[in-house]
């Protein structure tokens, strides 16, 4: 028997804290796992054992929309507590306790580059450009879990035509706030501070591509990105830049984080794609934060009726 090093051991593969936490239910769990596979049925595990998350100011006049998904929700609290947010902490478990106090306001989101309105805009400015519709949708992560939630915001296109990109802009890039005096993480070096994520025209322009300001129709939780964050639901999660303070338009590709910090790893376009492998592990399934089993991962996240025309004759192994 060949046991690995931890060091050898990737992510995706590692049991959840919640498991290992809640030994008895998984105990339980294992006793009915044969039947469970046997029948098809999904084993899903015991609310996560961290810290529940406040709720937030209720969004008002929320309307339903016809892009989301009919999949089970994941709960509230596992959303809330389980975040990939390196400004604060690189452990998925300790975001929910240190973005506490973070302060959403006042905030300002500054649109500059290549348009002819730049402005400055306070966020209840930017709240009122449409109504809140709310969107399940689908939500993966790079490491090898998602999420189902039912974000609310309204298509990114509404603020970037009011912004009046010149024919020129090809690409849009977002900044996230730089605040280390709130976000301990950014008094670090694990990555290039501020955060900067980026789309292509098209990309950003699309009717799924979401400016996101709540979830479970309430505000977002300062550690799911309040007060303002992007969702693109057909990539990686790491592409939906939360906590935005400024929206620029240029004619050339953004260097986003993640690409500059381990370019071999994370490209630009960062499309779920099943058949292409993370370095250090595989991407060709998927575990439903909330649920013991995986599940096949679904080109384009599911997505690929409406998007996979964005990327007609592109070799999308080579541009990943």
């Amino acid at each position: 028997m060949v046991i690995k090093k931890a060091a050898d051991i990737p992510s995706s593969e590692i049991t959840p804290k919640s498991l290992y936490l809640n030994r008895r239910r998984f105990l339980a769990g294992a006793a009915i796992a044969g039947a469970a596979a046997a029948t098809g049925f999904g084993l899903r595990e015991i609310a996560l054992p961290t810290m529940v998350a406040e709720a937030g100011n209720k969004i008002d006049g929320v309307k339903k929309s016809s892009f989301s998904t009919t999949e089970n929700i994941t709960p509230y609290k596992d959303v809330t507590n389980y975040n990939n947010y390196y400004e604060f902490s690189t452990d998925k478990y300790e975001p929910a306790g240190l973005a506490k106090n973070f302060r959403t306001r006042p905030w300002k989101v500054t649109i500059d580059g290549l348009v002819e309105k730049k402005q400055v805009l306070d966020l209840d400015a930017i709240l009122k450009m449409a109504t809140p519709e709310e969107r399940i949708y689908r939500h993966r992560c790079v490491e090898g879990w998602s999420i189902v939630v039912p974000w609310v915001g309204f298509s990114l296109s509404e603020l970037i035509k009011r912004a009046n990109p010149l024919g020129k802009a090809k690409f849009v890039e977002f900044t996230t706030v730089l605040a280390p005096d709130q976000m301990p993480g950014q008094r670090g070096h694990v990555l290039e501070w501020p955060y900067v994520e980026g789309l292509r025209m098209d990309e950003a322009t699309h009717p799924l591509a979401l400016l996101c300001f709540g979830m479970y129709g309430e505000e977002l939780p300062n550690q799911d990105g309040a007060p303002l964050r992007i969702v693109v639901p057909w990539k990686y999660g790491f592409k939906s830049a939360k906590a935005i303070v400024r929206v620029r338009f240029t004619d050339k590709q953004p260097n986003n984080t993640w690409n500059l910090s381990a370019p071999n790893e994370y490209g630009f376009y960062s499309n779920v794609n099943p058949n292409v492998d993370h370095p250090r592990w595989s991407q060709a399934k998927e575990r439903r934060l909330g649920e013991f089993f995986k599940r096949p991962t679904l080109m384009f996240n599911g997505y690929g009726d409406q998007v996979a025309g964005l990327y007609g004759g592109m070799d999308l192994k080579k541009n990943f």
